[in-house]
């Protein structure tokens, strides 16, 4: 399968898979122009929609395209069934497109019903995670978010990170903030803004580099509950992640 990233409104991205045969598959499609001339450009068919969540940025184009292609069906959690969502996913297991099969994951935290797809090695992950952070808690708990990324960080660590947002260069100055000893982030912070600076994308990642560089999948670094300094030491992981979800959201 191949990959292509769409650029989309001000920050994200939407993601397209296609085989050999030239079929392909959109992953939350916010916006629909880019991804019809995406099609059309590189003359491909649409088969099937995935929807990680319900937010505008990640639907919003999904009915402009349906009426290009109206019997396709669009996979996603119920909370998009007033979205476009024609085959709402209930069970958390596997669905199978183009001969690919996808591994769903429930990871609830930005939104209750957010759901992340895997096929070796690509990891549609929404709003869930991002390239050194991860996704604002609107309906789930820190402890929800705190779990969904454990379940991320199980995966493969050639996993490709697909989010939706281009959000890297901000969460690594974040980073740098609460985990100041550690060099990795400091290279990789260089590199990123040399990326930036020359218009390219920053993702998809590695997530054996996630690992290194991103502090919510790092609450268990010492270094970091010597950096966070708010209130008594937690009996949690997920209450340290709170803590540090509090305070990106306050950086």
């Amino acid at each position: 399968m191949n990959l292509i990233r769409i650029t989309a409104m001000q920050d994200n991205y939407i993601w397209l898979l296609f085989n050999i045969k030239r079929e392909s598959i959109i992953i939350d499609p916010g916006i629909a122009p880019q991804v019809l001339q995406c099609l059309k450009k590189n003359n491909l068919s649409l088969k099937a929609i995935l929807l990680t969540h319900h937010h505008d940025d990640h639907v919003g184009g999904v009915s402009d395209i349906l009426q290009h292609y109206p019997d396709i069906p669009v996979y996603g959690p119920l909370e998009t069934i007033n979205k476009g969502c024609n085959r709402p996913i209930i069970k958390y297991n596997k669905i199978t497109i183009l001969d690919i099969v996808f591994k769903i994951l429930h990871t609830p935290g930005h939104t209750l019903g957010h759901l992340t797809y895997y096929a070796m090695p690509y990891l549609f992950c929404g709003d869930t995670l991002f390239s050194a952070g991860c996704g604002r808690i609107f309906e789930g708990t820190p402890q929800q978010m705190y779990y969904s990324l454990q379940l991320i960080a199980q995966l493969p660590n050639n996993t490709l990170i697909c989010c939706a947002h281009e959000y890297t260069q901000l969460n690594l100055k974040f980073a740098r903030s609460v985990l100041s000893k550690n060099q990795y982030i400091k290279q990789y912070q260089k590199k990123i803004n040399q990326l930036r600076l020359n218009n390219q994308a920053s993702v998809p990642s590695l997530l054996s580099i996630e690992k290194k560089i991103n502090p919510f999948l790092r609450c268990y670094d010492n270094a970091l509950e010597l950096n966070y300094r708010l209130g008594n030491k937690p009996n949690h992981l997920w209450e340290i992640f709170a803590r540090l979800r509090k305070m990106k959201d306050q950086f």
